[in-house]
């Protein structure tokens, strides 16, 4: 169960990762990627952001997963000269996966057939 407080931080890294992900960071081929969730741990240390990205290929999709993972230090860095006025610590971001939508494809395309 989440506190106010981490519902609060967490819809602001979403927003705010959101636009920088829009405005400032270029990832490889053409895919789009949004933040669909964020859950910050108890101690605010941590941020498990789940990022749903429409791409050319579930490979594609792997990808890009691990190169953002691999900038979360930038990534990091750029969402704490966006909150460090409301934050006192900047959460670690570790990115995954938000697989939902295929979820919802495939149950569509199960019930078409």
């Amino acid at each position: 169960m989440e506190t106010k407080r981490q519902q609060k931080i967490s819809k602001l890294i979403q927003k705010e990762l959101g636009e920088i992900f829009q405005r400032e960071i270029q990832t490889h081929g053409n895919v789009m990627i949004t933040v669909t969730k964020v859950n910050v741990t108890s101690d605010m240390s941590y941020a498990r952001v789940h990022l749903s990205i429409f791409g050319p290929s579930h490979e594609a999709k792997a990808g890009v997963v691990r190169e953002v993972n691999e900038m979360s230090r930038h990534l990091r860095g750029l969402l704490g000269g966006r909150v460090g006025k409301q934050l006192r610590i900047i959460p670690e971001l570790q990115f995954f996966e938000d697989d939902s939508l295929d979820y919802i494809e495939n149950i569509d395309n199960l019930l078409r057939s």
